[in-house]
């Protein structure tokens, strides 16, 4: 008997304090790779993307615009949703933690941690950054000008308040077990050293609740108080498998295997997520991994500098799935990268036009005009077919040994290593000089290069959905036949192949 394999996976859920941007693509596409990897190796899966809608810094954006807070939150919401579906994400659900069954969800994990004796009424004290919805020791503290600035430059304030208290200072040795006891809980490595560094500093109880504003959800038994959008925020991800009925359909997909965020929250993430569960009584994450920031042509990315990068207007210009492949494939996935145009094009025009482009239509060119259209029929097996079989074979496990590790460049540099070999093996058994001299080879040689092709497409199809449907149509893989597991099952000798036509486009861009 089989055991369900089952797979959680989210993006965080995004602040509606402004419209998306490349970074919230990023996260998502990653996000969105690895589910549709997972569903296409025999996984159930559950996707979770959504949008984060509460605390100061949104009802100061609505302010500004004139807005009731729900009406603002709306329309930020809905252009995130419109982003999912732009991008072709896969997402299982979309939450907002405006709805109902997340504010339920909130009071339920409050009350069992306040019945557990977690929480505790006191008074906070110290700096506040609204811009990061955190709190900041004394220590931590910058000054230019005047101003005092948390490290990550936001400007901070002195806030005096009333405020319930989470008590994680008592949970800093048994975090610091917890990361011993589960190495792989953050990822990347440097990541996992900073989090650990800085637990062993010394953690102070958390304030989990203010009066100053009342944007968020309240708190169960003392409304004057709104949850710390932390607090809130992160329950969504227990919120969408049906919590706080742990008999709900969905709630078997928890512990969550992997949680994709920024680097900026991995805090919140690492130490008050894994310390607010365990104090629950609740199971943690399998991992949390932490990309980097994108830099635009060298430059950091900001509204004042007018550098921001619009994932919309990039697929308008350059399409779907090359965008969505160029982000993956240019900067390891975990360290901070820099988005240049010139890249992109070169990099599409390369892997995309000339290596992977070129290969499939230059073979199925030739299956067209000397096969007359039909899947061609191996031959006697030569001992130079090896390198090429043994590559696309092994390429369905390498790729998930590297997405196992959320190493997505690496993936896709395995994939275009065969990508380079079919193009190799092509010009050196040359079929359309075999064609003269032995047909039989000659159709063994198209059919190891459709056998490269099919692996080729199939492993891509996480990456570049679209573009990989079209690429199976015209190697006439049915729509059955295209999960991992179907690879091992050749397509019957005399299939017939529609007439082929190029998949990618070189880009021409004069700005480049």
């Amino acid at each position: 008997m089989t055991t369900e394999r089952r797979c959680y996976l989210t993006t965080p859920i995004y602040y509606v304090n402004d419209k998306p941007h490349i970074g919230h693509a990023y996260t998502s596409l990653a996000t969105d790779v690895l589910a549709r990897w997972k569903r296409m190796s025999g996984y159930q899966v559950h996707f979770l993307t959504g949008t984060d809608e509460h605390g100061q810094k949104v009802e100061k954006a609505a302010e500004a615009r004139g807005m009731d807070p729900q009406a603002f939150t709306d329309q930020v919401s809905q252009a995130f949703r419109d982003l999912a579906v732009t991008m072709n994400f896969s997402n299982d659900d979309f939450i907002r933690t405006t709805e109902e069954r997340h504010k339920e969800a909130c009071v339920a994990l409050w009350k069992r941690l306040e019945e557990k004796g977690e929480i505790y009424l006191g008074a906070y004290e110290g700096w506040y950054a609204v811009r990061d919805e955190a709190f900041y020791g004394p220590d931590e503290i910058t000054e230019k000008d005047g101003q005092k600035f948390a490290p990550t430059g936001a400007p901070v304030e002195w806030v005096r308040e009333p405020s319930y208290f989470f008590r994680l200072g008592a949970w800093q040795e048994r975090l610091l077990e917890f990361y011993d006891a589960n190495p792989d809980f953050i990822a990347p490595q440097t990541r996992r050293n900073e989090v650990v560094s800085f637990v062993k500093s010394g953690l102070s109880d958390l304030s989990i609740s203010r009066t100053s504003f009342k944007w968020g959800v309240k708190v169960p038994g003392d409304e004057a108080h709104v949850m710390y959008v932390w607090v809130d925020a992160l329950t969504n991800y227990i919120t969408a498998l049906g919590y706080p009925d742990e008999n709900a359909a969905l709630w078997k997909f928890w512990p969550a295997d992997v949680h994709f965020v920024g680097k900026d929250i991995l805090r919140f993430h690492t130490i008050y997520w894994p310390a607010l569960l365990m104090a629950a009584g609740l199971p943690t994450p399998k991992r949390v991994f932490a990309h980097g920031w994108w830099t635009n042509e060298g430059q950091k990315i900001s509204k004042s500098l007018g550098n921001v990068i619009d994932p919309v207007a990039l697929v308008e210009q350059y399409g779907l799935d090359p965008v969505r492949f160029f982000l993956l494939r240019e900067v390891p996935f975990g360290n901070d990268g820099d988005f240049s145009r010139k890249s992109l094009v070169q990099r599409l025009n390369s892997e995309l036009a000339n290596d992977l482009g070129n290969l499939a239509q230059r073979t199925l060119s030739l299956i067209q005009k000397n096969c007359e259209g039909l899947l061609p029929t191996t031959g006697e097996p030569d001992p130079a077919d090896a390198e090429l079989l043994d590559a696309a074979a092994a390429l369905p496990g390498r790729v998930d040994e590297a997405l196992n590790r959320q190493a997505f460049h690496e993936a896709l540099e395995r994939i275009q290593a065969v990508s380079r070999l079919g193009n190799a093996w092509i010009d050196a058994q040359k079929p359309w000089s075999l064609k003269k001299t032995d047909l039989v080879r000659m159709a063994s040689v198209l059919r190891h290069l459709h056998t490269a092709l099919r692996a080729l497409a199939t492993v891509l199809q996480p990456f570049m959905p679209d573009t990989m449907e079209r690429m199976l149509d015209q190697l006439a893989v049915p729509a059955d036949a295209r999960t991992l597991d179907a690879l091992a099952v050749p397509l019957p000798d005399g299939t017939p192949l529609p007439p082929p036509s190029p998949l990618f486009q070189k880009i021409l861009d004069d700005a480049v």
